[in-house]
């Protein structure tokens, strides 16, 4: 018989993270994160290939990232919010210091990179950080620790991945006119 899996439902708290995340934990009115987070792998794939080659460096208006830099964007928020998640979880309080998306995107050349490469980066990363938030025992889920200078917790990280990527795929569909056939 195999071990229950650890209580990780529940939204988190106002207290679990700073105010400016609020953005995207409300995105997220699920009360499990984690089926989220699985079903954005082929959310992002689809998506990526929807798009046909020559409007992958579209912006919808002068100043705007391209939808090859949106992908890059994602890729790189994931990474962080996933090596946040590592950090807290494991128990290391140092406080972690925020990024700057405008200084990341400068340095970036995500315009080079063909889309399908950042969707399965960005895909690849996603199930790194499943694998690791499935692992974490409940006391883990719920451990606090300092980002950007304000407290977060284990499961409001999740809650910005999920949010994070629904806002910016909003964006996409909304702005740059592109959706992912259903599966």
């Amino acid at each position: 018989m195999s071990a229950p899996a650890p209580a990780r439902s529940g939204r988190p708290g106002p207290g679990e993270y700073a105010p400016f995340y609020e953005t995207y934990v409300s995105k997220v009115p699920e009360a499990d994160v984690l089926p989220v987070l699985e079903a954005q792998v082929a959310e992002v794939r689809r998506l990526a290939a929807a798009v046909p080659a020559e409007r992958e460096r579209f912006r919808y208006a002068p100043g705007k990232w391209s939808v090859r830099e949106v992908f890059g964007h994602l890729a790189d928020s994931e990474r962080l919010f996933g090596y946040r998640a590592l950090r807290i979880g494991r128990g290391d309080a140092t406080p972690l210091p925020g990024f700057d998306q405008v200084t990341y995107m400068a340095e970036a050349g995500f315009d080079e990179v063909p889309l399908a490469e950042l969707a399965d980066e960005l895909a690849t990363l996603r199930e790194t950080n499943l694998a690791l938030l499935r692992r974490f025992d409940e006391a883990a889920w719920v451990r606090i620790g300092t980002a950007n200078g304000t407290p977060v917790s284990v499961r409001a990280l999740g809650y910005v991945m999920a949010g994070h990527l629904r806002h910016h795929l909003g964006i996409l569909h909304e702005r740059y006119g592109i959706s992912a056939p259903v599966s």
